[in-house]
């Protein structure tokens, strides 16, 4: 992904609650475009390979949620975790994982991961298309750093993690406050 450019406009399948729903499963269906999430704000996005998987769910979202605040005082609005899983993984995710503040967005049909140009193979592990892991800064809809980890490719033996971790990015925009 190239700095400075627009990210994406596609439509997000996101499930919510809603006690006007009767039943075991009070959600409905609600449609937000990429604009609706990162047009007018300043927001850290991060990706990763899945829901539930080991380096994901024990370091990268979880230390997300942690230093929440910590890019709230550079002046981050929100910070979306964005993976190639449907909604109701998504959500259970979430809830598994007592999430309070890192918003989980549902790409799980891998539509925006392939126009942001980060959609790869991972047939290797049974997982089928994926995310590379990335973080970006966006501004008002547009790119403005970006967070790639190496060795970009499909199938791809190991599962770098560091670049994109939230402690890199947050010293990176502390070092540029």
């Amino acid at each position: 992904m190239t700095v400075k450019k627009k990210v994406p406009l596609v439509t997000f399948l996101t499930r919510v609650r809603d006690d006007s729903v009767q039943g075991p499963n009070p959600y409905r269906w609600e449609e937000k475009t990429s604009d609706d999430y990162f047009v007018g704000k300043r927001v850290i996005l991060f990706s990763l390979p899945g829901a539930f998987t080991p380096t994901c769910s024990t370091y990268q979202l979880p230390n997300f949620e942690e230093l929440y605040d910590e890019f709230e005082k550079l002046g981050i609005e929100a910070v979306y975790c964005v993976s190639v899983n449907d909604a109701f993984v998504m959500n259970a995710w979430g809830k598994a994982l007592g999430l309070q503040k890192v918003k989980l967005l549902p790409d799980g049909s891998g539509e925006f991961t392939r126009k942001m140009g980060m959609l790869v193979a991972k047939d290797n592990l049974g997982f089928g298309m994926r995310s590379w892991r990335y973080a970006a800064l966006i501004n008002n809809g547009v790119v403005e750093r970006w967070f790639e980890e190496e060795g970009f490719s499909d199938n791809c033996e190991t599962d770098p993690y560091g670049v994109s971790s939230p402690q890199n990015v947050l010293e990176t925009l502390r070092a540029a406050a």
